[in-house]
């Protein structure tokens, strides 16, 4: 099978329009939005009546690969919205009392969530870290206090139990009906006229859900999410993947319903295409990853969304298990990533899987967005032929180019995006420029500045620029793009440090496979060496290389909702390794170039 193009043949060909203005350029697509869904419910409601025997969503009891799938249809899940609505108006729940879910993907998650849509009540989805793993509750109390939850859910009375005691003065809902009310009554309330007339108001911009971010500087953003941003992203979506009208998606997934990637981004695709979600107990970690690879072979995807960490991980695990590769890539059609962290040596070695196992063509696609844009507004269904491109604006989106400084910063505006940030009326007047567009921070560049068509290459955060003590700047995304590529096939991502210090030091984290050996490190000083030599100044010029075992957290804001490495929170959490990468003598673990 041929190695190229990588889009699949139903992929609508982008046709951007590039406009130049006196300071600026605009990107959008010619492609005339279509008309998008009044509430996300209405989508359920859509399946129930015409597949109403398609399973929506499916899990296994506590994750356990060799249990059987629990499923639930599209028709049983509309009838569990609206028990579950009539229960949350009982609650008296309502656009100014949301709830407040503290425990991962699940059908009961799922549930609440169909229901609070259906009837006006706003989820807050919080990161199971924040009440199983975090040292302080200070995180899980602002995001609970500040959007005023009316009552908070959990699977678990017992395992969240620290988390609960904090709410007492508030409703709480258990799956298990240890604590406050229980799930499995509010599935056999009986709607009454109410659960309709609610329905019947609920609108574009009402608010759906509100997510927050991972909050790396300061307290987190509460990103006000509406109905309109999750339908009008979901038709942006398909304007640029209409192969889904006749393929309904089947996705086996891990990533997390507290990040826009996972809830809005991937379960929305499921249930705007009528599809089905595979709820994946595994995660890309060593002890878990086996999980995630029986699910899949069992399940065999039709798409497939993972951040890069998760890609190599599944990379090695399949090239040494070729009957495994078979069956997850049999049916496969698309395979996406957070293009702007895949590494090239993955992106070759999972190719070439796919090149090897795949029964039909499969895309590589990447994509552009963030918590505040829906989350999709740049998004490859073009042919690719490397893991940098993110793709082109999708029907809606008008994309804006400022310069900034050396670097071109990226702006955003569209039905997609969001009107603010809740209870925040300082940062949202920050958040947008004097033409209403979204002020991302991120950087990026053409490909070709002549034909826009070829799409977009992330650049960087402008935000983790930064100066070495002796005022020389250092642009830490193109610095890190270059020493992952000159350090290949060894090094799967990188963190720049040196602000404020003597000289440029990276945090990296070896390609699956690698080990922390001596040919390992030799490798890599040798490469950044020769880079070094290449006639950098200190602006580019590495110092000293840490290699980190732990792999980026995205619990602990280490991994970003756009699916890179979120530098700040990087250099926050491993101080230690920082500190150590500047001392003045080396540490023994520290490789010195």
């Amino acid at each position: 099978m041929s190695k190229s193009p990588r889009s699949f043949p139903h992929f609508a060909t982008p046709d951007i329009e590039l406009i130049e203005r006196e300071s600026d350029v605009l990107l959008r697509s010619r492609v005339v939005l279509g008309n998008y869904a009044r509430s996300v419910a209405d989508w359920l409601q859509q399946w129930a009546i015409h597949r109403p025997n398609t399973v929506f969503l499916a899990q296994r009891p506590g994750g356990d690969p060799s249990q059987p799938w629990e499923t639930i249809t599209y028709a049983e899940m509309w009838n569990r919205a609206r028990s579950i609505g009539q229960g949350l108006l009982d609650l008296g729940l309502g656009q100014d009392k949301p709830l407040a879910v503290l425990s991962g993907a699940s059908i009961d998650h799922g549930s609440l969530v169909m229901a609070g849509h259906l009837v006006g009540v706003p989820i807050v989805p919080v990161s199971e870290a924040y009440s199983l793993l975090a040292t302080t509750t200070d995180r899980l109390e602002y995001i609970v206090g500040h959007t005023d939850a009316g009552a908070v859910f959990a699977s678990s009375g017992e395992m969240f139990g620290r988390a609960l005691d904090l709410f007492a003065d508030r409703a709480l809902i258990t799956g298990d009906g240890s604590r406050g009310t229980s799930l499995a009554d509010m599935l056999s309330t009986t709607p009454t006229d109410a659960v309709d007339a609610v329905a019947a108001t609920v609108s574009g911009d009402t608010i759906a859900k509100i997510l927050f971010t991972s909050g790396s500087t300061g307290v987190p953003k509460g990103v006000i999410t509406t109905h309109k941003m999750l339908c009008a992203n979901q038709e942006s979506i398909f304007s640029g993947w209409p192969f889904l009208e006749h393929e309904p998606p089947v996705i086996c997934d891990w990533l997390p319903w507290s990040h826009t990637f996972g809830a809005n981004h991937n379960l929305n695709i499921v249930l705007r295409n009528g599809g089905t979600m595979y709820i994946d107990g595994g995660r890309p970690t060593p002890d878990r990853l086996h999980i995630t690879v029986a699910n899949l072979v069992d399940v065999q995807p039709t798409m497939a969304f993972n951040v890069p960490v998760g890609w190599g991980r599944l990379v090695e695990a399949l090239e040494g298990a070729p009957e495994h590769a078979a069956k997850i890539f049999e049916h496969l059609r698309v395979a996406f990533y957070a293009g702007s962290a895949l590494s090239n040596d993955i992106w070759d070695r999972l190719t070439s899987l796919i090149d090897e196992h795949a029964l039909a063509q499969v895309s590589m696609a990447a994509g552009w967005g963030m918590t505040e844009t829906g989350p999709a507004s740049v998004v490859v269904h073009m042919d690719v032929d490397g893991p940098n491109n993110v793709g082109t604006p999708l029907a809606g989106v008008t994309v804006k180019l400022v310069p900034a400084g050396s670097k071109t910063e990226l702006r955003v505006a569209g039905p997609s995006i969001t009107p603010g940030f809740l209870n925040d009326d300082e940062r949202t007047r920050h958040a947008f420029d004097d033409e209403g567009f979204l002020i991302t921070g991120d950087a990026v560049k053409l490909v070709d500045d002549a034909v826009p068509n070829r799409g977009i290459v992330f650049d960087g955060r402008i935000a983790e620029d930064f100066k070495l003590s002796t005022g020389t700047w250092v642009s830490a995304g193109t610095l890190r793009t270059q020493v992952v590529a000159v350090c290949s096939p060894y090094v799967l991502d990188a963190v720049v440090t040196g602000h404020d210090k003597d000289w440029i030091g990276l945090i990296i984290w070896l390609t699956p496979g690698q080990s922390d050996s001596l040919e390992v490190r030799t490798a890599i000083s040798t490469a950044l060496a020769s880079h070094n030599a290449g006639g950098r100044g200190s602006s580019a010029r590495i110092a000293r290389v840490a290699i980190e075992s732990a792999m980026p957290s995205i619990d602990a804001g280490e991994m970003t909702d756009k699916g890179y490495i979120n530098q700040r929170a990087v250099i926050d959490n491993r101080a230690s390794t920082v500190d150590a990468l500047h001392e003045t003598t080396a540490p023994d673990h520290i490789i010195v170039i």
